[in-house]
């Protein structure tokens, strides 16, 4: 009797256990009733990088999701991108991260550390949301790694009074912002006989603001930086060769190898040049030398400008920021972060999103909410709206694309110090396709 006790003791100690375990297939999720924590690190895009503005953004996100607490990290362009890589190699990366393509697809994502967030998007979505920008977050495969929130389109820009004292004004489309190559060359030479020595500057100290180095060559003569597929680099085409060496021959422009596209920015600012090729939103409305919005250090009007074209048809390079998942095996993160990314991205919070990163929507409405008056107030930023729908392919996703920014600058020295054009441009897309497996 006291053994059959004792085994009946037994089975309903088992039952009892049973009972109480978990799932193998939950076990990620947390319990009913408790909050899901997420991390999200983010680089600095405009006032998402700033906590006080982003801890306003998580707050009403918090109070609109209940149960979700969002803690926030905040990387810099130098070293985030190892701080990001450890923390993968250790299996610490964040739920969420803020950033482009080039990280989020081409890289990470490439690499298999972030979730395929193509269930986020339906066919109202895609047909939102700006196409290029779309392709741009999505791979090959299908698969998404980014939910884009913002983007901006890189420009160039000029001293108007500058432009107008050597009358060189006559070249430009003031009203659309663009100009012809033939515009473009006639305003050098206008500038350079009226006694401005560096009338503008192919900067190649480095990778820094190399969209704008890339651009002025694309747009000249039509010439394009990848292939369609972006598998391959193509900036050996004739086409960019050939506005290579008009570059090279054209007075008043100079290759400077001491530089990189903040100190030409710099110099723009004070009046040693005459035109910027690396320029945006963000430098349109700095006012860090106690100069007015869209002013040098001297009070001279800037204008912000498309990128010169053969045919008056500038395609433009793009900045795009939105948010990715890691696949860190937590269901109800991943959940909790989709969620995050819907509010911010395609929903209530999307206006405030857009408007802190101080960049453009990549699109229209939101959830039915109307973003195309979210700067009504900002005759500066609705101005520079109409560079937007020059966005043209964005090229960035392409394998090797750490090499390729290496190899372009350095082929820009190689030009500036005589290598002859063909030549050094051959190099470069030689050593970017190898890089790119191309």
């Amino acid at each position: 009797m006291k053994k059959l006790l004792a085994l009946l003791l037994v089975l309903c100690m088992i039952f009892a256990l049973a009972a109480c375990s978990t799932d193998p297939g939950t076990e990620s999720e947390a319990p009913a009733g408790e909050d899901v924590a997420i991390t999200l690190w983010t680089y600095p895009i405009g006032g998402w990088g700033n906590s006080e503005t982003v801890k306003t953004l998580t707050d009403k996100f918090e109070a609109a999701n209940p149960g979700i607490k969002v803690n926030v990290e905040y990387l810099d362009y130098t070293n985030g991108d190892d701080q990001v890589n450890t923390a993968i190699e250790g299996k610490k990366a964040p739920d969420l991260i803020m950033e482009g393509p080039e990280r989020l697809v081409a890289n990470w994502g490439a690499k298999g550390y972030m979730v395929d967030l193509a269930d986020l998007w339906d066919d109202t979505d895609k047909n939102e949301v700006i196409p290029s920008v779309v392709s741009a977050c999505f791979n090959a495969e299908g698969k998404c790694y980014e939910y884009p929130v913002c983007m901006t389109a890189h420009c160039m820009a000029i001293n108007l009074d500058a432009f107008k004292k050597a009358g060189a004004d006559q070249y430009l489309d003031l009203e659309n912002l663009t100009w012809t190559t033939e515009g473009f060359i006639n305003a050098v030479k206008a500038l350079k006989e009226a006694g401005y020595e560096n009338v503008a500057a192919v900067y190649c100290g480095g990778q820094g603001g190399d969209q704008g180095t890339r651009a002025i060559v694309n747009n000249l003569y039509s010439g394009t930086f990848t292939n369609a597929e972006h598998t391959a680099y193509t900036a050996d085409s004739a086409e960019n060769v050939k506005a290579l060496e008009l570059l090279k021959e054209l007075d008043g422009v100079n290759f400077d190898a001491s530089i990189v596209g903040g100190d030409e920015i710099n110099l723009f600012r004070q009046g040693v040049l005459q035109m910027a090729f690396c320029w945006n939103i963000g430098a349109q409305t700095n006012v860090d030398n106690g100069n007015e919005v869209g002013k040098t250090n001297n009070g001279e009007e800037i204008v912000c400008m498309a990128f010169p074209s053969d045919d008056g048809k500038a395609e433009l390079c793009g900045g795009i920021w939105g948010f990715g998942i890691f696949d860190n095996g937590d269901a109800a993160k991943i959940d909790a972060a989709k969620k995050f990314i819907k509010y911010m991205a395609d929903g209530e919070g999307t206006a405030d999103a857009v408007k802190a990163s101080t960049y453009f929507a990549v699109r229209d409405t939101a959830e039915g909410n109307d973003l195309t008056k979210i700067y009504a107030d900002d005759p500066v930023r609705t101005e520079y709206t109409k560079l937007m729908p020059l966005l043209g392919d964005y090229y960035q996703v392409v394998p090797g694309w750490a090499e390729a920014r290496t190899a372009w600058w350095n082929m820009l020295q190689q030009i500036g110090s005589g290598t002859d054009v063909s030549t050094a441009v051959a190099e470069f897309v030689a050593t970017a396709n190898a890089a790119a497996g191309a």
